[in-house]
C-alpha cells in the first residue's frame, strides 16, 4: 500500500507551521518533515517529528543552496526513507518557505520506483488571512522578507503565492479572511475539488490523505496554456474580479517590449501565454503579480493552435480599458503580412537568441 504524502506550501512561516501541527494531531500516525534553507550559511536544516516530539534535527551544508538541490539531495530521500520504515501511516512535508510544490510532486509522480511506494495525496497552501490581499497583489519580494530560497532569488511574494494557490488542492487561512481576500483566493484556485478552510481548526484532515491530488488536473489548471472557457464567477468570489483576454494573433514584439507595464503593472495577478512573430514556434509564458512580471520560454506549441491569452484577477474594480490595452499590443491585420526577419527582438535577456522567424 502506498504511503500518502501531504505537501504544505506558503510564503509565511507561521500559517505553515500551524497547519502542519494541526495535521499532525488530526492524522493518525503521521510523521512531519520540515526543511528550512539558510541562504547566507548555505545550510539546509531538516527536522523530523511526530506526536511524540522531535525525532531528527540535522543540518546539511549545500554546495549551492536552492530548492532544486534541497529536493534532490534531502527532501525526496528523507520522505522515501521514512515511508520505507512503515512506522507511520502518512508523511507531512513542510517545504521551505517560498518553495512551490510542483517539482516535488513531479519527482514523486514520475519516478516509477518512488511511485510504487509513495503518492502525493494533497497539496495544501497555508496563508495569513490578514495579509493575503497584500501578499497576492503587493510589490514585496521574498528576499525583502528573508524568505528567499537562493542568493539570486528575486521572485515576488505575489507571483509565488498565486502560483501556490493555483496548484493547491486545499487552501487554509490562519483565520477568517476579508470578503475580497476570500473572493480572490477562490478566483485563483482551481474551480473544482479544492478544499477551503478559514482557520486551521476547520481543516478536515481526512480528505487530505485520500486522493484529493491529481497531478494532471493541478498541472492543467496552473499551466500557462489554457484553451477552454473559464467558469463564471459566483457569489463565493464576491469582492474580486477577473478579466480573460485572448486572441489568435501574436503580440507585436516592439510594442510589447515598450509597454509591458500596460498589463503587467498594477495590483493584480496576471498569467497566461503568448507568442511573437519573431519566435513563432515557442510558447511564451506570462507570469505576473503586484507589478512584478516574469516572461519565459515554456516550450513548443506541439501542433496546437497558437494562442495569446492573459487572465488577470484582483480585488475591487477591474482597471478600465484592459481590453483596449490588450488589443493595442497585438499585431494588427495589416502587419500580419510583414516579414519578421531579424536577428534580435529585444527579448534575448528573457528568452535567449532567436532561432527562427515567421
Amino acid at each position: 500500500m502506498r504511503v500518502p504524502v501531504v505537501v504544505v506550501t506558503g510564503v509565511d512561516p507561521d500559517p505553515m507551521a500551524a497547519t502542519v501541527v494541526g495535521l499532525q494531531f488530526d492524522l493518525p500516525a503521521a510523521v512531519a518533515v520540515r526543511h528550512h534553507i539558510d541562504v547566507e550559511r548555505q545550510v539546509l536544516t531538516r527536522t523530523v517529528s511526530d506526536v511524540s516530539g522531535v525525532l531528527e534535527h540535522v543540518e546539511t551544508t549545500l554546495e549551492h543552496a536552492c530548492i532544486s538541490c534541497a529536493i534532490r539531495e534531502d527532501i525526496v530521500p528523507t520522505v522515501e526513507r521514512l515511508a520505507r520504515l512503515r512506522r507511520w501511516q502518512s508523511v507531512l512535508v513542510h517545504l521551505p518557505v517560498g518553495a512551490e510544490a510542483y517539482n516535488l510532486c513531479s519527482a514523486l509522480n514520475w519516478d516509477t520506483r518512488l511511485a510504487r511506494l509513495l503518492r502525493v495525496s494533497a497539496v495544501v497552501t497555508a496563508v495569513r488571512a490578514g495579509t493575503v490581499v497584500d501578499d497576492l497583489t503587493g510589490e514585496a519580494l521574498l528576499a525583502e522578507r528573508g524568505h528567499h530560497c537562493a542568493r539570486d532569488d528575486r521572485r515576488g511574494v505575489g507571483e509565488v503565492l498565486a502560483a501556490m494557490v493555483e496548484y493547491a488542492d486545499a487552501v487554509v487561512c490562519d483565520g477568517v479572511p476579508s470578503t475580497p481576500a476570500r473572493g480572490l483566493l477562490r478566483v485563483l484556485a482551481r474551480p473544482q475539488g479544492v478544499v477551503f478552510a478559514e482557520g486551521t481548526h476547520e481543516l478536515d484532515a481526512a480528505p487530505l490523505v485520500d486522493r484529493l491530488h491529481v497531478h494532471a488536473r493541478s498541472d492543467a489548471w496552473s499551466s500557462p496554456v489554457r484553451e477552454g472557457d473559464l467558469p463564471r464567477l459566483g457569489p463565493e468570489t464576491e469582492g474580486a474580479w477577473r478579466v480573460d483576454l485572448r486572441s489568435s494573433r501574436a503580440f507585436h514584439p516592439e510594442r510589447l517590449l515598450e509597454s509591458l507595464e500596460v498589463l503587467g503593472g498594477g495590483a493584480h495577478r496576471s498569467r497566461g501565454c503568448f507568442w511573437i512573430p519573431t519566435r513563432p514556434g515557442r510558447v511564451l509564458e506570462w507570469d505576473g503579480a503586484g507589478g512584478q512580471l516574469s516572461i519565459g520560454d515554456w516550450g513548443t506549441w506541439h501542433g496546437r493552435t497558437r494562442l495569446t491569452r492573459i487572465v488577470l484577477a484582483g480585488v475591487g474594480v477591474a482597471p478600465a480599458r484592459l481590453a483596449d490595452a490588450f488589443e493595442s499590443l497585438l499585431v494588427r491585420p495589416g502587419e500580419q503580412d510583414g516579414r519578421w526577419c531579424t536577428v534580435e527582438d529585444g527579448f534575448e535577456p528573457w528568452l535567449g537568441p532567436i532561432e527562427e522567424v515567421a
